[in-house]
C-alpha cells in the first residue's frame, strides 16, 4: 500500500496573493469598467468618457469631471483596503456610496500598467503618476490637466495568460463594455456618458446630461422601443421599498427581453425576477 505524503503548507508569495484576488474582481474589461464607473459616480463627475482599444485589453481610458484626487492620496491610491468611503465597519450599515471596499483600483493595477492623471477644484496643476501592483512607481510629476481624473488601463491581464485566453474576440468584449455603460447611463439621467473606439471620432453609445431616462433608452435602443414605454411606480411601507422603471407595451414584441435592474443604484443581475417578468409578457 503506497503512503500518500501529506504537503508542506506554505505562505503564498504578496504578488501571487493579489494577483488571485484581481482575478476574482476584474474577470473582463467590462468588469474593470463597472468598477471605474462606479468610483466616478462615487467623485460626483457630469461627465464620464469611455474609449477603448481592441476589447479594452490594450486600453482602457476613462475620463471624469469629478472632484479628482488629492495629490497626498496617490500614493496609496491603487493599494488595497484604501478608500475615503468608509472608516469603521459601523458605516457600512449608512454606506452611501458604490465603492467602499478599496479593492478595484488596487485589482486593476494587479493585472495591467495603471496611470492617473488628476485635478482638485483647489489644486493649482494636475498630477500625474503610474501604478504597477497596487505600487507608485515614481512620485506624482505635475502636469496640465481638467478638474476631475482620467485613468488609462494598458495591457490587461499581460500577466495572467489564462484568464486572457478566457475571453471572447476583441469585439465581443467590446460589446460587453457597451453594455454596462449603456445600462449606468440609462439609469443615471443628468450624467452624460460616452463610449468609443480608439482613434474614431464618432461615438457608439453617447447621452447628454440634459436628457431624461426616457431620451437616454431613445438613444441606446431607438425609437421603436422608446416609443412603447409605459412607466410603472410602486411602493410599499410594510416591506419599506419604492419602485419605479419602464416596461414595454404588450404590442411591442421582440425575441430577446432585454432587463435592467438597479437596486439602490446598484447594477443587479436577477434570472428570478428575470424570468417572472418573462412569464407575464408570455
Amino acid at each position: 500500500m503506497a503512503l500518500l505524503a501529506a504537503g508542506v503548507i506554505r505562505r503564498l508569495d504578496e504578488a501571487v496573493v493579489n494577483r488571485i484576488a484581481a482575478g476574482e474582481i476584474i474577470q473582463r474589461p467590462a468588469n474593470a469598467i463597472k468598477e471605474m464607473i462606479e468610483n466616478c459616480l462615487d467623485a460626483k463627475s457630469t461627465s464620464i468618457q469611455v474609449t477603448i482599444k481592441e476589447g479594452g485589453l490594450k486600453l482602457i481610458q476613462i475620463q471624469d469631471n469629478g472632484t479628482g484626487i488629492r495629490k497626498e492620496d496617490m500614493d496609496i491610491v491603487c493599494e488595497r483596503f484604501t478608500t475615503s468611503k468608509l472608516q469603521t465597519f459601523e458605516d457600512l450599515s449608512r454606506i452611501s456610496t458604490y465603492g467602499f471596499r478599496g479593492e478595484a483600483l488596487a485589482s486593476i493595477s494587479h493585472v495591467a500598467h495603471v496611470t492617473i492623471t488628476t485635478k482638485t477644484a483647489d489644486g493649482k496643476c494636475a498630477y500625474r503618476a503610474s501604478y504597477s501592483d497596487g505600487k507608485l512607481k515614481a512620485p506624482p510629476k505635475p502636469c496640465a490637466g481638467n478638474q476631475g481624473t482620467q485613468i488609462t488601463v494598458e495591457d490587461l491581464f499581460y500577466n495572467v495568460a489564462t484568464r486572457r485566453k478566457a475571453l471572447k474576440s476583441a469585439s465581443e468584449e467590446y460589446s460587453k463594455i457597451i453594455d454596462v455603460v449603456s445600462r449606468y447611463a440609462i439609469h443615471n439621467s443628468g450624467i452624460s456618458f460616452s463610449v468609443k473606439k480608439q482613434g474614431e471620432t464618432v461615438a457608439d453609445v453617447r447621452t447628454l446630461s440634459n436628457a431624461t431616462a426616457v431620451d437616454n433608452i431613445r438613444s441606446i435602443f431607438g425609437n421603436a422601443v422608446s416609443r412603447e414605454l409605459i412607466e410603472v411606480t410602486c411602493e410599499d411601507s410594510k416591506l419599506a421599498f419604492r419602485m419605479k422603471g419602464y416596461i414595454s407595451n404588450a404590442n411591442y414584441s421582440v425575441k430577446k427581453c432585454i432587463f435592467l435592474l438597479f437596486i439602490n443604484s446598484r447594477l443587479v443581475e436577477s434570472s428570478t425576477l428575470r424570468k417572472a417578468v418573462e412569464t407575464v409578457y408570455s
